[in-house]
């Protein structure tokens, strides 16, 4: 769900950013959702509570060995728990991900859409897809250095997490938050996430975790959901990229070669005027070749 459009800074298929009218007087505050993989059990309440909360219904499917399921992102399911098994000492050890999107402050499925409004970036910094304007090209699925986005076999469009737009427009906490009964997922301010994310790494690290972390990639300008991971420096064990970065084909689409193509597009119509306004029509006189009269009729009556 959209919200109110002067709520909007950013919008697909422009390199414009405008501030928002909330922004511009500063009662506009980051917010973030913080994931503490170090609470989380696997327990998929806040996978069912975004299923119901945006009526999505994924189809049941086959068993693949793996509690998690169904096995990927998918239109009908913007929320997922991925059940990571990693071994170290010996044992077998659970790392699971609550996997949606990021929400990234600089987001290259942003940048990658071509169409005007399809995708939006609030002044909150949640970032939006509008379906009404979505024409299914794929752009920000293939952009997206978290492979989020997914586009819909049944209309055609890109879905994903909404981070609960319609909820926090009127200040309520997302579903998953809202439903989750360890204290893995927190929301609040960006400044309040990552202040309490630090004081949680801290306090891991006296228990001899030394490789806890704070996982909010620099690559894409940090993001919306922030994670507390027990090893860091070991990110692609929870089945997230190391270092994400925005694809250098998309910033020269966005950056480079789409103004390019307007500029190109408006000198060639910019010459045309200047040569019709300075020299005219092309007019072909009888004794030229290819002169036929019935085509000067009209000019001549």
């Amino acid at each position: 769900m959209i919200m109110a459009t002067q709520d909007i800074i950013r919008r697909s298929g422009t390199s414009d950013v405008t501030p928002a009218a909330q922004a511009r007087v500063g009662g506009v505050k980051q917010v973030a959702k913080l994931f503490d993989a170090t609470k989380c059990n696997g327990c998929k309440a806040c996978q069912v509570a975004c299923s119901e909360w945006n009526d999505l219904r994924e189809e049941v499917g086959s068993f693949q060995g793996t509690y998690q399921n169904p096995a990927s992102l998918s239109p009908e399911c913007w929320t997922l728990m991925k059940y990571n098994e990693v071994e170290a000492d010996g044992k077998l050890h659970w790392q699971f991900t609550h996997s949606a999107c990021m929400h990234c402050a600089d987001p290259g499925c942003l940048k990658a859409c071509s169409t005007a409004g399809a995708i939006v970036q609030h002044a909150n910094g949640t970032v939006d897809f509008d379906s009404d304007k979505c024409i299914g090209c794929g752009y920000c699925a293939s952009a997206c250095p978290f492979d989020i986005p997914k586009i819909s076999p049944v209309d055609n469009k890109a879905y994903k997490c909404t981070l609960c737009s319609d909820r926090t427009a009127v200040g309520l906490e997302p579903s998953c938050v809202k439903t989750c009964t360890t204290g893995a997922l927190r929301f609040g301010t960006r400044e309040d996430m990552l202040f309490y994310a630090e004081k949680r790494v801290a306090e891991l690290k006296d228990r001899g975790f030394t490789n806890a972390g704070i996982y909010n990639p620099a690559g894409v300008g940090g993001t919306g959901m922030v994670m507390i991971l027990r090893d860091i420096n070991d990110p692609e064990s929870y089945d997230m990229p190391k270092d994400p970065q925005i694809k250098v084909s998309t910033e020269l689409w966005q950056d480079v070669l789409k103004p390019l193509g307007t500029a190109g597009i408006l000198a060639t119509a910019g010459v045309a005027l200047l040569h019709r306004i300075t020299v005219g029509r092309n007019i072909v006189e009888e004794d030229q070749p290819g002169y036929r009269a019935e085509d000067h009729e009209e000019d001549n009556q």
